[in-house]
């Protein structure tokens, strides 16, 4: 029969081999972690650029109203008004998708949501959504919110 003994010294390489992996696997995680917080915020920066970018376009159209038929043809809404019903809606889908990534707070979305729906409801933003089509400028996500969330609730 043979009887293995383990002394102190070997039971401290043991408890010292232990800690280094449970340290290693503790470093993994919070990695992983921090590369996912990373990535969310690569996308969020890169999602904020594009916005700016079609903001400016809207700028531009704004200050130029024909240049509207550029992108929507000549029966879109070419006044000014329209443009406008445009980036407002722009800048909910905006503020949708940085509540969808987590990024805004529950507190700051009831906010948002609140502002969106008093632009839907008390504006011309509802009706340009609805006779100029805007919706199909903006993701699936976002046109189900407007359609089924926003627009049912407005009483009128």
């Amino acid at each position: 029969m043979v009887t293995i003994s383990f002394g102190f010294p070997d039971v401290l390489s043991l408890a010292q081999t232990i800690a280094i992996i449970a340290t290693l696997l503790i470093t993994l995680y919070f990695s992983r972690k921090q590369i996912r917080s990373m990535s969310l915020d690569v996308e969020t920066r890169v999602l904020n650029d594009l916005d700016e970018k079609r903001y400016r376009i809207s700028e531009l159209m704004l200050e130029k109203p024909e240049f509207i038929n550029v992108v929507a043809g000549p029966a879109s809404g070419s006044k000014p008004e329209n443009v406008i019903a445009y980036m407002v809606a722009m800048i909910s889908a905006h503020a949708y998708h940085m509540r969808e990534r987590k990024i805004i707070s529950d507190n700051e979305w009831i906010g948002w949501l609140q502002w969106i729906r008093n632009d839907f409801a008390q504006g011309t933003v509802r009706k340009d959504w609805v006779e100029l089509n805007l919706g199909q400028w903006f993701d699936p996500s976002f046109r189900n919110f407007i359609d089924k969330e926003v627009i049912p609730q407005i009483k009128g």
